[in-house]
């Protein structure tokens, strides 16, 4: 029996974000593969709903759970609580991918971001995005200039 305490290749203990970059395409059918390396995390289930900027965002059921949880802390009178949520759950749609590692990206989420052939996944941390090719090398070009100047406020003393 392995010991499912060992981290995996990759990952950092037991936590294993999601990294990098890979380019897929939709099938006819709005499917898309998976990356390989983001397969095991999301084969048990995953969330997938909008995001900001135009793409989407893919979460582990656990952490969406957990998103979610934080999200409904938030008082019902707030109207910018409400509006959040609203468009953050109307959209989501929970899947577990098939065996191939597909992943089925309803009509409406796929409009919202601009989805057609060729896409970007890129791998966030606690989540997967999926973009529009082009919007994702459009927004990475505009960020890459602000990248150095935001690292000391964003994230103080960790660089």
């Amino acid at each position: 029996m392995a010991n499912e305490s060992a981290p995996s290749p990759g990952s950092y203990g037991t936590y294993s974000p999601f990294l990098g970059t890979y380019t897929p395409r939709l099938d006819d059918k709005g499917r898309l593969i998976l990356p390989a390396k983001f397969r095991a995390q999301l084969a048990s289930g995953l969330v997938v709903t909008r995001g900001q900027e135009r793409c989407l965002f893919v979460f582990p059921v656990e952490e969406f759970r957990r998103m979610h949880d934080q999200i409904r802390q938030a008082p019902v009178t707030s109207k910018q609580a409400r509006d959040y949520l609203r468009v953050f759950l109307s959209g989501a749609h929970d899947e577990v991918p098939d065996k191939q590692g597909r992943l089925s990206i309803p009509a409406g989420l796929r409009t919202y971001a601009g989805l057609d052939r060729d896409v970007a996944v890129i791998g966030a941390g606690t989540r997967v995005e999926i973009w529009d090719a082009t919007a994702w090398e459009t927004y990475l070009e505009e960020q890459v200039s602000h990248y150095a100047d935001t690292a000391e406020e964003v994230f103080p003393g960790a660089f």
